[in-house]
């Protein structure tokens, strides 16, 4: 029917009249049918909702607790005239639907997605529709054939509502039709019990594993993960049953031909209107030409990541063979030499590692690269340069630039201030401040310092890493108890993320 399209309400009424509205709510049936339609387009809420004179009443309502709302708050009263899905990526941009106590207050509906449900004799009853409440662009082509085929399962519930013959065969049609579309997915499908138990697979498992229907269930499907993978799987799967948090993880399954493939496993629970968990719907993906691409590319970064490296090494090499050649120079070069190594360190702290020569800290960790640049620094006995406030996120970007900065300023505490002596020290403390990361630097126990009558090499170093490739600010305040170094960046100019 055409939007716009004017119904005789008196005949609409009457329609609804004919069912036996309350018989209905919560129907195994129709619950089963918002379960699915929630889980296969992936969103919170799944509803099927008959709009009365006053009000819309929910037969079935999946991750929502009210039963009813007023009919002029009702999206399904406006779905239901239309002539397909009736679809809605964000209702705050709709000026039929922005101001809508729904939208406003309540569910804070954001994406709607309705299919009408109209009789043979071509009255509107309602609508079964899906709800999310943050923004969507919109259906893929699956999903819209499901809640078609949804839809019709729904239909047909309503009309079979007036006979209990007619009623129990609508049902085995409904699991009937709701099997022809989980069959009809690419995806490995499955669902349990509250408890874990598997009690259904799709077509599609059967297929790709070749074993019997029905060898699976309960806990039979464990047996087809690779040795290696079945603890951490179980591990895994049992979390989500304890809490309730979404299942995920990458494993290895044997496929019908012996061969064990990389698959990613997911799963989502369904809740009813008390908060319990009433299923688990899970899907499994074949995954496993990425996953050995990823692997392939994961090596290659390794190793030429270990060749820059060896360049580091090289380099510190060969700048220590000119320097036995050249003794005149062997300050400027020990200098060099020393910052090459400090760059090496950031490198090797932030590049691509294997599980075995990853470092301990994390390798995104402002206070993590600083642990490792000052290791050089510190005393056996007790640490002389302590880290401390709250972490910032860095990467391969920021790194030398930071390694840069702080090691310059340690090397100058260690000729000229706190480090020159073996009881001074030094406290580095980074806190957030708005949107900016604020570092201190303060000495203390050292000879004393002036501010230096002239700008050297290690100043304009500092301000090539602080202020031109970091974009912060540095200042110096040359106390009598010992140099206290304020540098402020802005958090982005740390980490992409």
């Amino acid at each position: 029917m055409a939007p716009g399209w004017r119904i005789d309400e008196r005949a609409r009424v009457a329609a609804i009249a004919e069912h036996d509205i309350e018989s209905l709510r919560d129907d195994a049936a129709l619950r089963r049918i918002t379960d699915f339609a929630a889980a296969l387009c992936d969103v919170p809420i799944g509803l099927v909702s008959i709009v009365e004179t006053e009000r819309q009443t929910f037969l079935s309502r999946t991750g929502l607790d009210v039963s009813e709302t007023p009919r002029e708050s009702s999206f399904c009263a406006h779905a239901m005239l239309e002539d397909d899905i009736m679809v809605i990526p964000d209702a705050t941009q709709d000026p039929r639907f922005a101001d809508n106590p729904l939208v406003i207050d309540g569910i804070g509906i954001r994406f709607y997605a309705g299919v009408p449900l109209v009789r043979d004799d071509g009255i509107p009853l309602g609508s079964l529709c899906v709800i999310d409440t943050v923004p969507r662009e919109g259906l893929t082509a699956l999903q819209r054939q499901g809640l078609l085929v949804l839809s019709e399962d729904v239909l047909r519930r309503l009309d079979d509502s007036r006979s209990s013959a007619a009623s129990r065969a609508a049902i085995g049609d409904s699991e009937g039709r709701f099997r022809t579309l989980a069959d009809t997915m690419p995806q490995m499908v499955w669902s349990t019990l509250p408890d874990g138990f598997h009690d259904y697979y799709n077509a599609r498992w059967y297929e790709f594993t070749g074993v019997p229907a029905g060898s699976t269930d309960g806990e039979g499907w464990a047996g087809m993960f690779h040795p290696e993978d079945q603890e951490r799987a179980w591990a895994v799967w049992q979390h989500s049953l304890d809490t309730g948090e979404p299942y995920q993880i990458e494993y290895r399954l044997r496929r019908y031909d012996g061969q064990y493939r990389w698959t990613l496993g997911r799963a989502l629970p369904i809740y009813d209107e008390n908060g319990a968990i009433v299923r688990w719907f899970g899907t499994c993906t074949d995954i496993h030409e990425g996953k050995l691409a990823r692997e392939e590319r994961e090596v290659v970064a390794q190793e030429l990541s270990h060749r820059i490296k060896n360049i580091f090494a090289v380099i510190s090499g060969l700048i220590g063979f000119s320097a036995r050649s050249h003794p005149g120079f062997a300050d400027v070069a020990d200098d060099l030499r020393a910052r090459v190594i400090a760059l090496g360190r950031a490198h090797d702290f932030v590049r691509p590692h294997s599980a075995t020569s990853r470092p301990a800290a994390d390798q995104t960790s402002l206070q993590g690269l600083l642990a490792e640049l000052f290791e050089p620094y510190q005393s056996r006995t007790a640490p002389r340069i302590t880290v401390s406030g709250d972490d910032v996120a860095i990467d391969d970007r920021s790194a030398t630039p930071l390694a840069l900065l702080f090691h310059e300023l340690a090397t100058n505490a260690t000729k000229y201030g706190a480090l020159y002596h073996d009881a001074g020290t030094v406290r580095v403390h980074s806190r957030r401040v708005g949107d900016r990361i604020v570092i201190d630097w303060h000495e203390r126990g050292g000879p004393t310092v002036a501010q230096p009558t002239k700008t050297g090499f290690g100043s304009q170093l500092i301000e090539l890493s602080a202020v031109r490739q970091l974009a912060g600010t540095v200042v110096q305040r040359w106390d009598s108890a010992g140099l206290e170094v304020e540098i402020t960046l802005p958090e982005t100019s740390l980490s992409r993320g």
